[in-house]
């Protein structure tokens, strides 16, 4: 029997900023303690900020020059990977000894990638995922990762991966994770719909893997003196919806709605054997001879110097 305690950590960023933030996901460091986590999972963009409701002042042909002052703003806040955030997190996980995953705006050059960290109690910053598909309108912000950053990383908790929002729709990614063995499926969000949850329960069953997905939680732009256009400003903006998931797909813990907190459940690793008896779908349940799939993990940066 392997067993452990893992954690979604339901916060949003703080409307002070980025240290800030860094502030409050530090301030939960005696409930990581309490609770014995071995594993704590924080939500996507959580370090830089979602700007939810914000255009940038783009509009389809042309861009007003208020929106690249908005945009400067924005890329202040996001953080450098390593930096003094990263230290500060990495200090945390070996304080508390659980392993963090943390959804983060990653400075890359001029562009701006949301990224999922993995921190380790001794190593320290081992790992970073960066989204490979920003969704809709967030491809105005932030560039795309590529293959080189697809990290199934070991933990005390069992083999880490982690795949961000609506990442989790691309059924293709989905199984690259299952095929690198991960045992706990992480999943930063800002998603707070009903279905996301439908789809963390699904995830687990389909991959027999435990899910900790962790979302966001922020209040109403009337309580965070925002306007959000096309919004009704009683309502939360994101009202989190954090879970632990089993591989059967039963949920464990969560979803913990409209207010921040620590969600948490004991697992245990001996279960991802008894799950996958009847369906392994990179294993005796897949069809190699009639379906392949090929991942390409070469960087590609957009410039190559050789000498």
């Amino acid at each position: 029997m392997t067993t452990s305690i893992i954690a979604a950590l339901q916060i949003g960023s703080a409307a002070a900023g980025t240290a800030a933030t860094l502030e409050k996901i530090l301030g939960f460091e005696s409930a990581i303690r309490e609770r014995g986590a071995d594993l704590v999972v924080l939500p996507e963009a959580l370090l830089g900020g979602y700007p939810k409701g914000e255009s940038f002042g783009t509009r389809l042909g042309f861009r007003l020059p208020e929106g690249r002052e908005r945009f400067r703003r924005y890329f202040e806040a996001a953080i450098d990977v390593p930096g003094p955030e990263t230290e500060e997190l990495a200090a945390l996980s070996a304080r508390t000894g659980a392993s963090l995953v943390v959804g983060v705006i990653e400075r890359g050059g001029s562009t701006l990638y949301c990224t999922a960290l993995f921190f380790d109690p001794v190593e320290g910053l081992v790992a970073k995922h960066r989204k490979l598909m920003p969704t809709a309108s967030e491809r105005l912000i932030w560039g795309q990762g590529d293959g080189s950053t697809l990290p199934v990383v070991p933990s005390r908790a069992g083999r880490l991966g982690a795949v961000i929002c609506w990442e989790n729709y691309m059924p293709l990614l989905r199984y690259t994770m299952y095929a690198k063995g991960v045992q706990v499926y992480c999943a930063p969000t800002v998603d707070s719909r009903d279905t996301w949850q439908v789809s963390m329960r699904h995830i687990a069953q389909e991959g027999r893997c435990f899910v900790a997905s962790a979302v966001q939680y922020q209040p109403s732009p009337r309580a965070l003196g925002v306007q959000v256009p096309d919004w009704d400003p009683g309502q939360p903006l994101m009202r989190g919806g954090s879970l632990i998931v089993s591989p059967m797909g039963d949920v464990l813990a969560g979803p913990l709605l409209d207010e921040e907190g620590l969600v948490s459940a004991g697992i245990d690793l001996d279960q991802l054997t008894e799950a996958r008896y009847d369906m392994d779908v990179v294993g005796h349940y897949a069809r190699s001879d009639v379906f392949t799939l090929q991942v390409d993990e070469r960087a590609k940066p957009p410039v190559v110097f050789e000498r």
